[in-house]
């Protein structure tokens, strides 16, 4: 580890002369992980783990990951839900808007936008550690691999996003020793479920229809992104007995799908409750469609089955994130 201490202050020299780059509580806090260096919590020996990742490679540390910088919200959720707090994160401020479920300490440093982090700020930090997702660029990987182990989540896959969270989970808390933290996570998130799933049912809602959203405007034009069947949203809410009720086209990695107001006539029935996010304060569907009369028409704006999310349920996130959603379904179907 000392020698790769040195690699990465000679790196971070570098980086700097050549401008290489651009820019519920969680389980434990940077204090505890402080205290306890190996960052397993008694739940992995301290010695060399090798963690298979989503780019199926092989990433064997000397041991558990205590300095860890997340290029992504969703992985950082899972980092603090695991007890291991960040060192850096891509936009901690818009994490802080979107992501609830497992707050940032302050100390937590920014390193740019998830879509182009800063690589001499991620290098200054010295990590044993880069978690991020699969779909950010080959040229960074190599780039943070100079100089630190990464690790690259899958992210997100619409044949099974519940189970690749799952594993996603499993594979971060592999890496920084919090297995069993991992395993009572996913137990709790279980247990949720199938007690939000009995609420629905004991309502009478079960096999409910729901529609879920965020949209967009630009200018005069309001764009429309739904959550369709395989989104990681749904998979949840199908969980707790409920229907999906978008039957539009959903990419195959996020499930998600683009409309307009237009588009949602297709979401017919009087039994179909639509749900939106709209964390950043922008509110487009309460807002910027309040005089459309296409939106007024439709059945479930009409009739009252409209529902803006608490601010801060992170749409894409881990187990914890997933829960806040359940328990925010399950209220709007039983209250």
């Amino acid at each position: 580890m000392r020698s790769l201490r040195t690699a990465l202050a000679v790196f971070a020299a570098v980086l700097a002369l050549g401008a290489c780059g651009t820019t519920q509580a969680p389980a434990g806090t940077a204090a505890e992980s402080a205290a306890d260096p190996t960052g397993s919590s008694g739940s992995a020996e301290a010695g060399p783990v090798t963690v298979t990742d989503g780019r199926g490679r092989n990433v064997t540390l000397d041991r558990p990951a205590t300095k860890v910088v997340g290029l992504e919200w969703g992985e950082v959720e899972m980092l603090v839900g695991l007890g291991v707090m960040p060192v850096g994160v891509a936009d901690v401020k818009g994490y802080g808007t979107w992501v609830t479920a497992a707050r940032l300490d302050a100390s937590v440093k920014d390193v740019g936008t998830r879509s182009e982090p800063s690589v001499d700020s991620i290098a200054a930090l010295q990590p044993d550690l880069v978690v991020m997702e699969g779909e950010r660029n080959a040229a960074l990987i190599t780039q943070l691999e100079k100089f630190v182990p990464v690790v690259v989540t899958k992210g997100s896959d619409a044949t099974g996003n519940l189970e690749r969270m799952r594993a996603d989970l499993t594979m971060i808390a592999t890496a920084v020793g919090r297995n069993d933290e991992a395993a009572k996570l996913l137990a709790d998130l279980d247990a949720t479920l199938a007690d939000g799933k009995r609420k629905i049912a004991d309502a009478g809602a079960a096999g409910g229809r729901f529609a879920m959203a965020d949209g967009y405007k630009e200018g005069s034009t309001i764009s429309i992104r739904m959550f369709g069947k395989g989104a990681l949203v749904s998979d949840v809410a199908e969980r707790l007995g409920l229907a999906n009720a978008w039957t539009g086209k959903a990419d195959k990695v996020w499930g998600l799908g683009n409309t307009d107001v237009e588009g949602l006539t297709a979401l017919k029935g009087d039994d179909v409750r639509f749900f939106y996010n709209a964390s950043d304060g922008d509110d487009i569907f309460a807002d910027g469609l309040a005089r459309n009369a296409i939106w007024k028409a439709l059945p479930f704006v009409a009739g009252g089955r409209v529902t803006r999310l608490p601010d801060g349920i992170w749409t894409f996130g881990g187990p914890l994130s997933c829960a806040q959603y359940a328990e925010a379904l399950v209220k709007a179907y039983t209250g």
